[in-house]
């Protein structure tokens, strides 16, 4: 007897109002259950914006003085990563999918969701490569990255198709030290950055692409594509995450309580450090009394998963002395009971980035 084929729900939703390019696969994802088919949407969003990545901070990432003046909203995805400019060039494409339906390991997860975008792009002719820990390269050039999360009872993988992308724009809304600084981001997107308007004669059709794509997905997974549409209880949702996503409660809410490191008094200061990892930028805010941790606050441009699991590592650390052992036991406790998962970001990254600290503080 023949084995029924796994089914994917793809939902098209074409081009829609840039907020909700982000919420609606939050929506799938805290709409899922245990009947939820494995999703696949397909969108775009109107007008531009700027999404952040979930554990950073706005103020520090954003010149927001100049988001405003270019009637550039800010969003705040529930996904790690970097602030990134978005527009109707890039086609997103957001799995939401049950835990069993992915590899466990995070990398084998980007891997399997890369591929068949990958797939999509050399039947175009672009000859694109799977580089980890979650980008898309062409000859050593980025054509596009990919992002994890857990959302509900779900697992999310999102990325894009580049078609084009706004250089210019994406170096002057990031927040940078000086004008130099903001030209040398400028020249490194030129220099390590593509799309297919630079790659190919001719920009394919959208449509043309989503018909490959599928047409790799099914291949890839062993799966039979199922047109859908949102449920009433997922655009319910997404309704409900179009207006919080859009509050500055939202938007703001990592890093109000962050200032310059200083010191309280004799045996108490206030930190500030920042340690680059494979897997993203840790940023540590912590207060200290003594030789002691008293609260640690961490953000950045990695991935984790489960996300909540980032604020149980801060409580882990509270109490603990900075010194190379301590922190190590505390770190690896944490992680063994959360179960926190950060690509590209091992123990002795966390144990290296929180032992930065005591350096600050030896230099007092």
């Amino acid at each position: 007897m023949e084995r029924k084929k796994k089914t994917i729900r793809v939902i098209d939703l074409g081009q829609v109002p840039a907020v909700r390019s982000q919420t609606c696969y939050h929506a799938v994802g805290y709409a899922f259950g245990p009947s939820s088919p494995d999703t696949i949407i397909l969108v775009s969003p109107k007008t531009p914006y700027v999404c952040v990545g979930f554990h950073q901070e706005v103020e520090r990432e954003v010149d927001l003085d100049y988001c405003r003046e270019a009637g550039l909203p800010v969003y705040r995805r529930e996904v790690g990563g970097g602030a990134v400019y978005l527009d109707r060039n890039q086609l997103f494409v957001q799995w939401v999918f049950h835990p069993e339906s992915l590899p466990e390991s995070l990398e084998e997860r980007f891997r399997l969701y890369v591929e068949p975008i990958i797939r999509t792009y050399r039947e175009l002719g672009i000859e694109a490569s799977y580089r980890p820990i979650n980008d898309i390269h062409v000859a050593g050039k980025k054509i596009g990255g990919t992002g994890a999360a857990r959302i509900g009872q779900a697992e999310i993988v999102v990325g894009s198709f580049m078609f084009d992308f706004d250089k210019k724009t994406m170096a002057r809304l990031l927040r940078v030290s000086s004008e130099k600084m903001r030209d040398k981001v400028f020249q490194s997107l030129e220099q390590y950055m593509t799309t297919m308007k630079e790659l190919l004669s001719e920009v394919p059709e959208r449509e043309l692409v989503k018909k490959i794509y599928l047409k790799q997905v099914e291949e890839l997974l062993g799966a039979e594509i199922m047109e859908g549409r949102l449920s009433e209880t997922e655009l319910a949702e997404a309704e409900r995450l179009d207006q919080l996503f859009q509050s500055e409660d939202w938007i703001f809410q990592k890093g109000p309580m962050r200032r310059p490191a200083i010191k309280i008094h004799e045996d108490v200061h206030v930190h500030e450090v920042d340690y680059k990892a494979p897997g993203g930028l840790i940023r540590l805010t912590a207060r200290t009394k003594g030789q002691v941790l008293d609260l640690v606050w961490i953000s950045g441009d990695f991935t984790a998963i489960p996300k909540e699991a980032v604020a149980e590592l801060e409580k882990a650390l509270s109490g603990v002395t900075i010194d190379e052992k301590s922190v190590t036991e505390a770190v690896s406790r944490a992680l063994k009971e959360t179960g926190l998962k950060c690509p590209g970001i091992e123990l002795e990254d966390w144990v290296t980035a929180i032992l930065k600290i005591g350096e600050n503080l030896n230099q007092k």
